[in-house]
């Protein structure tokens, strides 16, 4: 019978062998040292030895000694027998015919390991399992094989599985519990009744009020601005956001309000009163921040796509149609002043330097000619055309697209008192006259006269003034105060973009400054975090070491340049890299791929899924949001339909099904209360932990390369969290999957970003939120992610970043020395790295990449803070001069080592393949992902990611195992050849149509393999 959480699997799992350990593990816990071996060596008798060898390290892999310790697998006993010299191991069979040896072995390793009772740690378990589950929030299994890990950890012996499942869920649920009653406790009867009120379905309507406030806006319109703000203000109005919600734990807070925003409602009735109140609160206090987020997103993509780049694009068009005009009057004007300076001037005989006096004395005479040519009506015409068509001489290139813009002012006229009434605005400095220009608008509206000494004028740059202060219909004394909304609007995006204006009541639109370390809490953490990252705190030393190596990194790879037939300089001193030819394909790895994917099982998508639960479990991941324990047969079978509806963004249809769990209620409920982000992350996990131990993802690398790419996605349908593009996206808005796979194969997590923004402001937050898996070492990405204050960063937070650099030649590169000679590399070297104005800034940019380690800030608001308007303030400066030390390092690997360009080569190429295939997985709706709001679009591709990681787990399973029949079937398997197999391969999975769900029975653990020798659909 299950153990309440545990199926029965899991439960005779526990304690026990489950099949032969990997060699990993068997390295990790059944090696024995020279401790262990003085131990083992003092016994009698081979059995003996074997027996107690067996006995001491399976207690440190299992936590247990086993009734029977001559039941383990074949491989651990081998293992063991050949550490001790023991050529049969077959002798383990007599351990423990003395009846007293195994009872003594037991007391002698507890004495000496100092392995305890459960009894004696069971209090301080229960402690711990309390803080884990009070700050994570974890399901019972998580939270159950942690408390396994805790045991062991700490040479406790295992108690039995009942004792410690039934341990693990009550002191969940009394965590659980204190944290409804401790959030129950901040409310009024009050506001009690006023959250409960969420709760109703008003008459004549079809959906709870709750159901209602969770809808962000969709549509890019003024009108859907002021419903955004409509919504905030409502939501503010209830007045959650003021409770002080800081005693409990953040990821509880986030666990909580995501049940409340994507629970029904009536699910949420028929929890007790401060488990639903809990609920209601925690949604509240969500939705107050983010209905504010929501309003800034659609009030930037409003002003970026609807308003300013709609205004240029209508000014362009214009443009085009009058250019017809524009051409045949600058043509007639052309024409007459070419006579005028014909006519008039003095000509010079060029063979004998005679000079000839102007064919016109009159000014008469002058027009006689010009109206021969262009009669004077025309000439006028042509000078009024070009006075209405071309703005005047001291105007710029922008004055003609605000020009249209001002005639936008409709779209802004529903919302902008609104706007400053519910975002609580705060401004930097530079951001403060912006600021409190744009709270002065609601009192300008509609207004007939406003006189220049109401508005702002230092705002007026460039051709806003003219449009504000002197436009024709102005009466004297008077502004345009329509021009001045938008002036001021113009520079209030610029500002909000940057974070010099942010909003106070917003998580997504904050102040980012505020959010970094600082003062106490820097302090804190100072000793630590720059330790960890190998930072010191004093810069001298370390500067001078990589001043040093930089300088003697150039030394020698000029002294190769002579035989490096790789790299050429030209004329002005510039580096170009040869082409980079593609590595020949042997006989010896056409033939082994064939075989290899000959031999592939053929299997439908949801079998793929099905089988690597079986192997990893990962389906304990998904745990019901609501914290209540599954109650739900075949969830697995489930959880795999989902997976493949949503990943093949098929819909429920080809899914569904006879049996219970292919009902569509039951899908249905599953799909609302198992599956979301953060399930998707921690099944993710388990998949990435499971690859890594595959000795052919082995060979492959050792997972501390990774690569971070964009994947792009068309959102058809109305969206405020897609962005145009036509390069990508043709008439419609789309998104990005920032997605990271190490050289292992391994998806480590991503990130879904609306439209396409450059990559380098988001690759350090996703390396710093990866799923799971190693730290990778070094990054690759293409060009479009590489910037020198990126580079800095990924270089301070313990990153060896390999960008691809495409235009190679308009890099610059850099030194320290101004004054060295580094050869060939001479002129390259063309700028100079300022070590004083790092070491100036110092103690800011370890505050900068302390704040980002730990989380307290993301690294793109920093990077965005860094910059202004495209150029680095001060401190971002001192960055970007750290950054290009190592930038220039990396370059001149780049033109020294073929092999390092081969491997960051290798690791975009297996990037391009894991897209590859995501594009076959994805093939619904023509691959376009039709989800309105963030949250679907981050759900739905993590679906996408968790299926790939399935996919190439089980691909490069098989293709383990079929490399090694072909060794043993004496086939010419070369290690390089199996280091450049692919496990993207999918011709043998059928990703269309209805899908079997029909797991066969896996006696070894695995399918059959094909015969490669047999002919197709055999």
């Amino acid at each position: 019978m299950p153990v309440e959480f545990l199926t029965d699997v899991q439960a005779a799992a526990y304690a026990a062998f489950d099949g032969a350990p990997s060699r990993t593990e068997l390295e990790r816990f059944f090696f024995l040292d020279d401790a262990d071996r003085e131990m083992v060596e003092g016994k009698r008798r081979s059995h003996n030895r074997l027996g107690f060898a067996s006995q001491l390290t399976t207690v440190r892999y299992l936590g247990v000694f086993l009734d029977d310790p001559t039941d383990v697998p074949a491989e651990v006993v081998d293992y063991l027998a050949e550490q001790l010299g023991i050529k049969d191991s077959s002798v383990l069979k007599a351990y423990g015919e003395r009846e007293n040896t195994r009872p003594d072995h037991v007391r002698e390793l507890r004495r000496v390991l100092e392995y305890t009772e459960f009894a004696e740690a069971e209090a301080e378990l229960r402690v711990w399992v309390d803080a884990r589950a009070w700050t994570t929030g974890e399901g019972p299994k998580a939270l159950f094989d942690a408390a396994v890990g805790w045991l062991r950890e700490r040479r406790v012996l295992l108690p039995g599985v009942t004792t410690l499942a039934r341990l693990v869920a009550s002191v969940r649920e009394a965590a659980n519990q204190r944290l409804w009653d401790t959030l129950y406790g901040l409310l009024s009867i009050g506001q009690r009744a006023v959250l409960d009120s969420l709760l109703t379905v008003p008459p004549g309507v079809r959906v709870s009020e709750l159901d209602r406030l969770r809808r962000g806006p969709v549509r890019i319109s003024g009108p859907q601005m002021k419903w955004a703000l409509e919504r905030a203000e409502e939501i503010a109005d209830f007045g959650m956001g003021w409770l002080d919600v800081s005693g409990i734990p953040p990821r509880r807070l986030a666990e909580l309000s995501r049940y409340g925003v994507d629970g029904k409602a009536s699910l949420l009735r028929r929890h007790g009163d401060s488990r639903r109140l809990a609920t209601l609160l925690a949604t509240a206090v969500y939705l107050t921040s983010r209905a504010v987020d929501d309003a800034l997103d659609l009030l930037e993509v409003l002003i970026a796509t609807k308003l300013l780049a709609r205004a240029e694009r209508e000014t362009a068009k214009q443009k085009m149609k009058t250019l017809p005009r524009v051409e045949r009057a600058s043509a007639k004007l052309a024409t007459a002043f070419q006579v005028v300076f014909s006519t008039t001037s003095e000509h010079v005989d060029t063979d004998t330097g005679e000079i000839a006096p102007p064919e016109v004395e009159t000014f008469e005479a002058m027009w006689e000619r010009i109206e021969a040519v262009v009669p004077r009506h025309e000439l006028a015409a042509a000078i009024a055309a070009l006075f209405e068509l071309t703005p005047p001489l001291d105007s710029d290139a922008d004055e003609a697209w605000r020009s249209m813009l001002v005639t936008r002012f409709p779209t802004v006229r529903p919302f902008l008192k609104l706007l400053v009434q519910v975002v609580d605005f705060g401004a930097s400095p530079e951001g403060l006259p912006v600021l409190k220009a744009l709270k002065t608008l609601p009192d300008l509206m509609g207004r007939k006269k406003v006189g220049p000494d109401e508005i702002d004028t230092s705002l007026l740059v460039g051709s806003w003034r003219r449009l504000v202060l002197t436009a024709p219909h102005l009466e004297p004394g008077t502004v345009d105060w329509k021009a001045y909304v938008f002036c001021v609007l113009e520079s209030f995006h610029r500002m909000l973009r940057r974070r010099e204006v942010f909003a106070k009541n917003s998580s997504k639109w904050g102040d980012p400054r505020a959010k970094l370390l600082d003062g106490e809490a820097w302090e804190q953490v100072r000793p630590t975090v720059p330790a960890s990252l190998n930072l010191p705190g004093e810069p001298g030393e370390h500067l001078a070491a990589r001043a040093a190596l930089l300088h003697g990194t150039y030394r020698e790879v000029a002294g190769r340049v002579p035989a490096n037939s790789q790299i050429v300089f030209d004329d002005d001193g510039r580096l170009h890299f040869a082409a980079l030819e593609p590595e020949p394909e042997p006989a010896s790895l056409l033939d082994l791929r064939k075989a290899v994917e000959a031999m592939m099982p053929r299997v439908d998508l949801p079998e793929v899924l099905l089988e690597v639960f079986s192997w990893t479990g990962a389906d304990q991941a998904f745990t019901s949001i609501t914290g209540g324990e599954a109650r739900l047969k075949e969830l697995h079978v489930t959880i795999a339909a989902l997976l493949v509806a949503h990943s093949c963004n098929v819909g429920y249809t080809p899914v569904i099904g006879s049996a219970y769990a292919l009902k569509y209620g039951t899908l249905s409920h599953v799909d609302q209360t198992y599956l979301r982000l953060a399930t998707y992350r921690a099944a993710n996990a388990t998949l990435i932990e499971h690859q890594a131990m595959i000795p052919l993802a082995q060979a492959w690398g050792g997972g501390l390369v990774a690569s971070v790419d964009g994947m792009r996605f068309v959102v058809p349908v109305p969206s405020v969290y897609a962005r145009p593009n036509p390069r990508y996206f043709g008439r419609r808005g789309g998104a990005t999957w920032l997605n990271m796979i190490n050289d292992q194969a391994a998806g480590l997590g991503g990130k879904v970003v609306a439209g396409t923004p450059r990559d380098s402001l988001y690759v350090l937050d996703v390396l710093y939120d990866r799923d799971g898996g190693k730290r990778p070492e070094m990054i690759v990405t293409d060009t479009a992610s590489y910037s020198d204050i990126v580079f800095g960063l990924l270089t301070l937070a313990g990153f060896a970043y390999a960008p691809q650099l495409a235009d190679l030649p308009d890099q610059k590169m850099w030194r320290i020395d101004r004054t060295a000679d580094y050869g060939a590399f001479t002129d390259a070297a063309r700028g100079r790295v300022d070590l004083a104005r790092i070491e100036r800034q110092w103690e800011d940019i370890l505050r900068i990449i302390g704040s980002i380690h730990t989380g307290a800030v993301r690294a793109y608001d920093v990077i965005r803070m860094l910059s202004r308007d495209g150029r680095p303030i001060p401190l971002g400066d001192a960055i970007a001069h750290y950054g290009r030390i190592a930038k220039s390092l990396h370059i001149l690997r780049l033109a020294d080592e073929p092999g390092y360009r081969r491997q960051i080569k290798a690791q975009a190429n297996l990037q391009e393949g894991r897209h590859a295939l995501a594009r076959k997985i994805f093939h619904g709706r023509s691959g376009q992902l039709y989800q309105r709001y963030q949250d679907g679009m981050e759900d739905q591709i993590g679906a996408l990611g968790l299926v790939l990681n399935a996919v190439v787990l089980f691909n490069t399973r098989y293709m383990d195992a079929a490399v090694n029949q072909l060794r043993a079937d004496g086939f010419d398997v070369r290690d390089e050849d199996v280091a450049r197999l692919s496990p993207f391969v999918r011709q043998h999975i059928n990703m269309l149509g209805r899908y079997s769900f029909q797991l066969p029975d896996l006696p070894g653990g695995l399918r059959p393999l094909r015969d490669p020798d047999a002919v197709d659909g055999e």
